[in-house]
C-alpha cells in the first residue's frame, strides 16, 4: 500500500521521502512547489518506479479528496507548511491559509476517507500531523519542553501551527481519526532553502557577504539533522501509540552565534580563503527578530524510551557533513536560491 507525503518536494519532507523510497516504500509526494519547494530535493531517489509526484495545493478540497479516493493510502505524513518565521512576520494570512485551512483540508478527506475503509483498514491508518517545538514559546533556563507542556507561541508561524495541532487532535478526539503528533527542534542538513540560518551562513560566507547574526546571538536552539528527523518520524508512524505526541530532538543545544562560529571555523578547514582571512570577521550583528524566543530545548526520552529511536548525528557531526554537502553541491544551491536575494524580511514594527 502507499503512503502520501505533504510538502515532499520540501527540506524535511524530502528527506523523508528519500529514505521511504529507499527502503522499498511506495509514496505519493503532494507539493504545491512554491518557492521553497524543489523537484530537485527527489532527484535521486533508489527506486523511483515506487514513487509519485502530485502538484496539488493542500487547500484545494476537491483536489485531496480526489487523490485520497484514488491512490487509497495507509497512512498521510503532513509535512506542508509555510515554515519561516520572518516570513509570517511579513504575512501572516499565508500562514493561516496554508498550515490552518490547509490543516483541515486534509483531516476532512481524511475522515471521509478512513470512514470507508473496512474494520482492519480503519485501524492500521494513521495521519502524522508533523510540528515543531516553536509552539511551546520560551524556554526557561532549565526548562526542557515535554509532551505535556503548555503552548504558548509567539509569533505568526509558531501560532498557525499550534493550531494545526489541536486541529489534529479534535478530530482525533472528536471522528476518531488515528492521529498521531510530532513536535521537532530546528532541523539542518542537505537540501535545505538558503532563507534558514545554517545554509544562510554558508553561502553568504563562501561569497564574501555579511553574516547577519540577530541580536546578540544569544538565542539558544536544539538542533537536529534531517535525516534524524526523517528517520523518527518512520519510528513514529510505526510504533507510535494512536492519539499520541512525541517531541523529536537530539539533545543538540546550542547558541546562534556559537553555531555560526562553528560554520565558519569549518569553512576555514575545508574552504580557506586565498588572502588567509576569516570568515567570522564577516559576522555582523543586526536587530533583533520581533518576539524572538530566546531558548528551545527538547526532551526527547519519550520518543527514546518508547520507540527506541536515537540520532545518529549529533551538531558537530552534522554540522562537518551540512557544510560539505553545500560546498559539493553549488549548482543545486544556485538553482535553488535564484530567485531568492537574501535580503532582510520580518522587520515588522511594534505599535
Amino acid at each position: 500500500m502507499t503512503v502520501i507525503v505533504t510538502g515532499g518536494a520540501g527540506f524535511i519532507g524530502s528527506a523523508l521521502v528519500r529514505q521511504l523510497n529507499a527502503a522499498g516504500e511506495s509514496v505519493v509526494t503532494v507539493d504545491k512547489l512554491t518557492y521553497a519547494g524543489n523537484l530537485d530535493n527527489l532527484a535521486d531517489l533508489k527506486q523511483p518506479a515506487l514513487h509519485r509526484f502530485e502538484r496539488i495545493d493542500i487547500c484545494d478540497r476537491a483536489a485531496i479528496r480526489a487523490l485520497y479516493a484514488e491512490v487509497k493510502p495507509k497512512a498521510v505524513y503532513h509535512l506542508a507548511a509555510e515554515s519561516h518565521v520572518d516570513r509570517s512576520i511579513d504575512s501572516p494570512a499565508a500562514f493561516i491559509e496554508t498550515n490552518v485551512t490547509g490543516s483541515l483540508v486534509l483531516l476532512e478527506a481524511a475522515v471521509e476517507y478512513w470512514r470507508g475503509l473496512d474494520d482492519a483498514g480503519k485501524a492500521a491508518f494513521r495521519h502524522l500531523q508533523v510540528s515543531t517545538d516553536e509552539v511551546y514559546g520560551d524556554a526557561e533556563p532549565d526548562e526542557f519542553f515535554t509532551e505535556a507542556s503548555p503552548y504558548k507561541p509567539n509569533s505568526p508561524y509558531a501560532a498557525s501551527k499550534a493550531a494545526s495541532d489541536h486541529l489534529a487532535r479534535a478530530f482525533g478526539r472528536t471522528y476518531g481519526l488515528p492521529i498521531l503528533v510530532t513536535n521537532c527542534g530546528n532541523n539542518y542538513g542537505p537540501y535545505q532553502f538558503p532563507e534558514k540560518l545554517i545554509p544562510l551562513m554558508i553561502l553568504n560566507a563562501l561569497e564574501g557577504r555579511p553574516l547577519p547574526v540577530y541580536g546578540k546571538g544569544d538565542q539558544i536552539r536544539d538542533w537536529i539533522h534531517v535525516d534524524d528527523h526523517a528517520a523518527a518520524l518512520r519510528q513514529v508512524m510505526a510504533k507510535g501509540r494512536v492519539g499520541e505526541t512525541y517531541l523529536i530532538g537530539a539533545r543538540g543545544t546550542r547558541r546562534n552565534l556559537e553555531l555560526v562560529h562553528t560554520i565558519c571555523a569549518l569553512l576555514d578547514d575545508f574552504a580557506p580563503q586565498p588572502t588567509g582571512r576569516k570568515y567570522a570577521e564577516f559576522i555582523r550583528y543586526v536587530t533583533d527578530r520581533p518576539g524572538h524566543d530566546s531558548r528551545y530545548a527538547i526532551d526527547p526520552g519519550k520518543c527514546e524510551s518508547e520507540l527506541g529511536w536515537k540520532p545518529v548525528y549529533d551538531v558537530t557531526s552534522g554540522l562537518r557533513q551540512t557544510v560539505k554537502w553545500y560546498l559539493e553541491n553549488r549548482a543545486w544551491c544556485e538553482r535553488a536560491g535564484k530567485h531568492y536575494d537574501r535580503d532582510r524580511i520580518g522587520l515588522a514594527k511594534q505599535g
